[in-house]
């Protein structure tokens, strides 16, 4: 396969390898059945449960990108930001869908560069078996997830799982990380759509207030709103700014 096919795979795999791992801490014993033959001794995956692991894990695909990358932040504070300028139905879903993708896969491409790299490629090679591939993979989307994540969710949700005391915070159990991570991009999102939504809030009120003191109340505010809010948005060059935010509000990992 030539290396710019390999690069062009690797959402796929990271979307794979992202499955598995949420899904192993809660099928552990599972997975150790599967791999144990009768004597006690453990046996790699056959090549049909390989395949059916990996075939349902990239039919999963689409719930992956929610929740173990940056896309769920991405998209709600683009949506936020359609929803202040009021272009409801100027920016379609698509749309923000599609952006929001685009700067998830250029935020993800240095974890998936290196569970291609690490993780992928020597499993291909028949170096290492699944399970050790996927486990090989866990280790920089933990550190990503754990880097964005906030300590006092963490603490919460790893009481609430009733998991005992750990050492750091990489001993979690990955369900627990994965549940911290979201609720903690949540917050983060939600933080940022506050921060763009306040300037357009201003504008709404100072021109509903400009009308009413006109005794225009029949004249809708958005009529007059919607292009100053745009003027301002296209001079200070906001689509810039608002994805060098988004970008840059990533922590290193």
């Amino acid at each position: 396969m030539k290396p710019l096919q390999q690069r062009a795979l690797w959402p796929a795999w990271l979307s794979a390898a992202a499955l598995a791992l949420a899904c192993a801490p809660a099928c552990a014993n599972t997975i150790q059945m599967l791999g144990t033959s009768s004597g006690g001794s453990t046996t790699e995956f056959t090549v049909k449960t390989q395949v059916l692991i990996i075939m349902t894990l990239l039919g999963l695909l689409p719930a992956l990108v929610l929740t173990m990358t940056s896309f769920t932040r991405f998209v709600i504070v683009l949506s936020l930001l359609r929803q202040a300028l009021g272009l409801q139905q100027g920016l379609p879903n698509r749309i923000v869908t599609g952006v929001a993708l685009i700067l998830t896969l250029l935020v993800m491409r240095p974890i998936g560069e290196q569970i291609w790299r690490d993780a992928f490629v020597p499993y291909d090679q028949d170096k290492i078996g699944l399970e050790q591939a996927l486990r090989i993979a866990e280790a920089p989307l933990s550190r990503f997830m754990l880097a964005q994540t906030s300590k006092t969710a963490l603490a919460q949700l790893s009481g609430l799982s009733g998991e005992g005391p750990v050492a750091t915070p990489q001993d979690h159990a990955f369900v627990v990380k994965l549940a911290a991570f979201v609720l903690s991009e949540l917050k983060t999102s939600f933080q940022i759509g506050c921060m763009l939504f306040i300037p357009f809030l201003v504008i709404d009120l100072v021109v509903s207030s400009v009308l009413m003191a006109m005794g225009m109340m029949m004249l809708s505010p958005l009529v007059i709103s919607l292009p100053l809010k745009l003027l301002l948005f296209v001079l200070v060059d906001g689509w810039t700014l608002t994805v060098t935010t988004l970008v840059t509000s990533i922590q290193a990992y």
